[in-house]
């Protein structure tokens, strides 16, 4: 039996609350960065993450003009949905997505004073659009359901 996820399952995976790692092309020789992140998936559609548009990652996402994405279930059955493709958009961050995105991580209280203490960083920060064009998966679990 296939350990690959369909895409039913890998777009519902990616669309889970998971820390993502974002992947993109060092610059002048030196190695990929990689970086933990929160992001945010609606099946169908596009990546989204934020960070502050004058970081090194985000210089380098946007001198790369692609990223790798990775989420993974680090408790059995272990599996992971890698995601490689185009930048698309890079837009002011919504002041309301993301507290959206701090409730989903942190739960509502915690969420909500993350999101007060932090909104005028928050303001300041920009949203990075993915579109996913390739993708890797692997479901442990599916070698013992066969």
């Amino acid at each position: 039996m296939s350990t690959r996820m369909t895409a039913e399952e890998r777009e519902s995976f990616l669309a889970g609350t998971h820390i993502g790692v974002l992947s993109v092309a060092g610059s002048d020789g030196a190695a990929p960065m990689a970086v933990p992140i929160w992001y945010s998936y609606e099946p169908g559609g596009e990546l989204k993450f934020a960070t502050s548009p004058g970081s090194r990652k985000m210089d380098l996402v946007r001198a790369a003009g692609r990223v790798t994405f990775t989420v993974q279930q680090e408790a059995m059955p272990y599996k992971y949905v890698t995601v490689e493709g185009p930048v698309v958009g890079d837009e002011p961050t919504s002041l309301e997505e993301y507290r959206g995105w701090s409730i989903r991580y942190l739960g509502p209280e915690a969420g909500e004073r993350f999101f007060t203490s932090a909104e005028d960083f928050i303001r300041s920060m920009h949203t990075v659009r993915v579109r996913p064009e390739r993708w890797r998966t692997y479901d442990f679990g599916k070698e013992f359901t066969a």
